[in-house]
């Protein structure tokens, strides 16, 4: 005989978390709670994570066309994904055009080198791949060009200029908003059959062209043990001069 306190627990929702319900359970008065459909909720879950915004399918020019169609959140939205969608596509862009020592030549020229990015600096070399100097150079600046912003080119000489002397080799020109800011001509300038790529960073750095993260020229040593030197060569001559006047024999 089911007595009222029976038909009052039979009447409640069996699964539903409440602390009336928690005792009976205990009881076995009620039956045990059904168990919750996991997998049920991690699909809705997933759904929902997998949600893209109609504008998140759309390229720039489709954004454009489509900005009426969208409510004040959705255009703040659709701003905000623009504007990171613009960088993006500018560094692929930089990607793609720097990162690397490229060939050109005159046609090119004007459009590669005058007419370059106001904010981009161009470091082109004029080289002749018969001077082992010239092609030492294209290396030490193919390291650079990955390593720096900016647009690293070389082109042969002859290609550009013509009738222009290999003494002048290698040349290397730097120019920002089209004009000239710097140039390294010949062996001595451009740093000598030893050059090291670091000599060459220094270089450029030193005009602007790329910002070193070098605290003193790496020269500088180099320069140092020249200076030493010249001066070991100056006390050796005194020497033997003062030897040579001390073993004259004395002339009355």
């Amino acid at each position: 005989m089911t007595n009222v306190h029976d038909r009052e627990w039979s009447m409640k929702d069996p699964n539903e978390d409440t602390e009336c319900n928690d005792t009976p359970r205990d009881f076995r008065i009620l039956p045990p709670k059904e168990p919750k459909d996991e997998t049920e909720e991690m699909v809705l879950h997933l759904q929902k994570e997998a949600e893209v915004k109609l504008y998140e399918r759309m390229n720039l020019e489709e954004l454009k066309e489509a900005a009426g169609d969208f409510d004040e959140a959705d255009r703040k939205a659709i701003e905000m994904y623009r504007q990171q969608h613009l960088q993006e596509w500018k560094c692929l862009q930089r990607r793609q055009k720097h990162g690397e020592l490229r060939e050109t030549g005159e046609e090119q020229y004007v459009k590669e080198v005058t007419n370059a990015p106001e904010d981009v600096s161009v470091i082109i070399h004029l080289y002749r791949a018969s001077i082992p100097l010239c092609l030492l150079v294209n290396d030490q600046l193919s390291l650079l060009a990955r390593k720096f912003p900016g647009k690293f080119l070389k082109a042969i000489v002859n290609s550009c200029i013509q009738s222009y002397h290999d003494r002048y080799l290698p040349t290397i020109l730097v120019y920002k908003t089209g004009e000239i800011k710097g140039r390294f001509t010949g062996v001595a300038e451009c740093g000598g059959m030893y050059l090291k790529v670091e000599e060459l960073e220094w270089k450029l750095a030193e005009i602007g062209a790329i910002e070193t993260d070098l605290e003193e020229n790496p020269q500088k040593d180099i320069m140092n043990m020249k200076t030493l030197s010249a001066h070991n060569i100056s006390a050796c001559e005194d020497i033997d001069r003062k030897n040579s006047d001390a073993m004259k024999p004395c002339i009355t």
